[in-house]
């Protein structure tokens, strides 16, 4: 498999929004990754629209579930139901055994619920009573929340973001690309929708996943992403300031995470080996939301991603 084989995946994703190429790669990395993606952005930015349109262009199962304040874990997992012809308890599968899954404004439910969704995203498994349940080989959440809304929501414990590969950020679009958001509406309207020619089957994912693994990473590259987790820990050796200004560093997964998504990048961009700049163009969606800074630096408006980038700076590249 090569590059050109996701370019079908990208191009029809193209065709439903305008711009947002950083949001796609984030996606489609997690995807080549296994793993999952957590989405932030303000209202009306595409966010459910181009997770709908991924799902479109690959072959499995679509599930979107709104999280509300009255959600409850069985309507995630699913339950057990008493079948009487039978006299016996059948389980009733949730919303969790699609293949991909939109959590919409994940950060509405409360925290039973987010406990229902850690084993199934570390796990790929479901636990009922005295019976777990596997979930399908290919199995992708993705979240969204707002970052504006307080109003009935729930703080994300640092368990459940962990288990996400990344955080992307979605911006506002340009002034160009919201006129080319204006005409794309309006095409819509007149014409009806047209589905992907071809979805990407599982097979071509999973070997595609296979390249991905495979390719090469030196392992003085290691060195560099655990040097770059170890620095969240103890900034202080680095820079002063960054000692000030984190409270948590990134745990092991970050590692895994940096070493995975960096493979995943240089695949994409057609490389045949993992460089530096694979590490540190991925290193901020996967630092973002594992770093936990102090009360000072939230005083001073640094954000996480102002931390990874002096990080980036200061860590020696082998």
């Amino acid at each position: 498999m090569t590059p050109a084989d996701l370019k079908p995946v990208r191009d029809h994703i193209a065709s439903r929004i305008i711009g947002q190429q950083k949001f796609i790669d984030s996606m489609l990395i997690c995807l080549l990754s296994d793993g999952h993606l957590l989405v932030e952005g303000l209202p009306g930015l595409a966010k459910t629209t181009a997770v709908k349109a991924l799902a479109e262009a690959l072959e499995g199962d679509f599930h979107r579930i709104q999280f509300t304040p009255d959600l409850l874990p069985s309507d995630l997992i699913g339950t057990d139901i008493y079948r009487h012809e039978k006299g016996e308890f059948e389980f009733r599968p949730g919303p969790l055994f699609h293949n991909v899954l939109l959590a919409d404004e994940i950060n509405r439910a409360p925290a039973k619920v987010q406990s229902a969704l850690l084993e199934s995203m570390a796990e790929h498994q479901i636990t009922v009573g005295q019976r777990t349940y596997p979930l399908p080989k290919l199995f992708m959440v993705l979240a969204t929340q707002n970052p504006i809304e307080q109003e009935g929501t729930y703080h994300l414990p640092e368990a459940q973001l962990d288990r996400f590969l990344m955080e992307a950020v979605v911006d506002y679009p340009t002034r160009e690309e919201e006129l080319k958001i204006l005409e794309l509406d309006h095409q819509q309207q007149r014409t009806n929708y047209t589905p992907p020619a071809k979805r990407l089957s599982q097979a071509e994912l999973f070997a595609m996943r296979r390249d991905v693994a495979n390719l090469y990473l030196d392992p003085k590259l290691n060195h560099y992403i655990v040097d770059l987790v170890q620095a969240t820990r103890n900034p202080k050796l680095y820079d002063p300031d960054l000692a000030r200004w984190c409270r948590f560093g990134a745990s092991p997964r970050a590692s895994i995470a940096l070493a995975r998504c960096a493979r995943a990048r240089a695949w994409m961009d057609g490389d045949q080996f993992v460089a530096p700049h694979h590490i540190q163009s991925v290193a901020p969606e996967i630092l973002r939301h594992r770093l936990l800074l102090t009360f000072e630096a939230e005083a001073e408006g640094i954000t996480t991603d102002e931390f990874v980038n002096r990080l980036l700076n200061l860590v020696a590249i082998p």
